[in-house]
């Protein structure tokens, strides 16, 4: 099997509402799977089961229940409502009948673009211009290993007055396609902003995640890393707010997420 994200992520379909995955070894954060590996294969079940190419993923929802660990996975899926203009997906992932992530995910065909907006597009620099960081095993999560890092603010455990972070990020091996899954797994491969406060390494989980798609990738170089920012407003009693935007190399933006993060101790 080719462990490229596409593949590692393109669950086999065994029933109408039913698909199977393999989690692989190699992309775990802690004991289990990186979430926006989990994220990815919740969206291409639903997109597998939407079944309809002109309604791409629009929102997602989820919740990490429980750390998804190396080995069979089965994703169930519930279509809520296909109505005129959006599909409204329930997308379940269980091992040993438990369920570990589950999301709801909102599909919408292209509707008016005739009132103005302003255009989301900032400067961010030149990616080259900022080096690669090594980040990765043993130091960092197994899952770092298939990401690349220029970091340009936010190093983790770097005691940093705020709990900021910002740089480029790409998957070295994506695979064929660059769409919402893709967009998923490349806007949670960052560590928690919190975490560049920090002077030493404490665990932490995602608990809740929200993701929405905010523009397109057309005309980009799809093999260069995205613009890459996060900035956590709240922290109370060991639950952290985290809002992350990802742009591409012309500094448009093209997916925003908001994560719910456990310090588990």
């Amino acid at each position: 099997m080719r462990d490229d994200l596409t593949a590692l992520t393109t669950p086999r379909r065994v029933a109408d509402d039913r698909f199977a995955i393999d989690v692989p070894d190699g992309w775990q954060q802690g004991r289990g799977a990186f979430g926006g590996l989990v994220v990815a294969y919740l969206i291409r079940a639903g997109e597998a089961a939407a079944g309809a190419p002109d309604r791409p993923l629009r929102s997602l929802t989820a919740e990490i229940c429980g750390p998804v660990l190396v080995g069979p996975a089965e994703l169930r899926v519930e279509i809520l409502r296909a109505g005129s203009g959006t599909t409204t997906l329930a997308v379940r992932l269980l091992q040993e009948n438990a369920v570990q992530a589950h999301a709801v995910l909102i599909f919408g065909k292209a509707r008016a673009t005739d009132f103005p907006w302003p255009s989301s597009a900032v400067p961010v620099g030149a990616w080259t211009d900022v080096p690669v960081a090594p980040v990765g095993p043993p130091h960092g999560p197994v899952f770092a290993q298939h990401v690349e890092y220029r970091v340009e603010s936010g190093l983790p455990f770097s005691g940093h007055k705020s709990a900021r972070c910002a740089g480029w990020v790409r998957i070295k091996n994506p695979g064929p396609a660059r769409d919402a899954a893709f967009l998923a797994a490349c806007i949670d491969a960052w560590w928690p902003s919190v975490m560049a406060q920090m002077t030493v390494p404490r665990p932490a989980a995602t608990i809740a995640f929200s993701f929405q798609i905010a523009g397109s990738l057309d005309g980009l170089d799809l093999d260069a890393p995205f613009r890459y920012e996060a900035d956590s407003p709240a922290l109370h009693e060991g639950y952290l707010v985290e809002m992350r935007s990802l742009r591409g190399h012309d500094g448009r933006l093209v997916a925003l997420n908001q994560q719910t993060f456990a310090i588990i101790r």
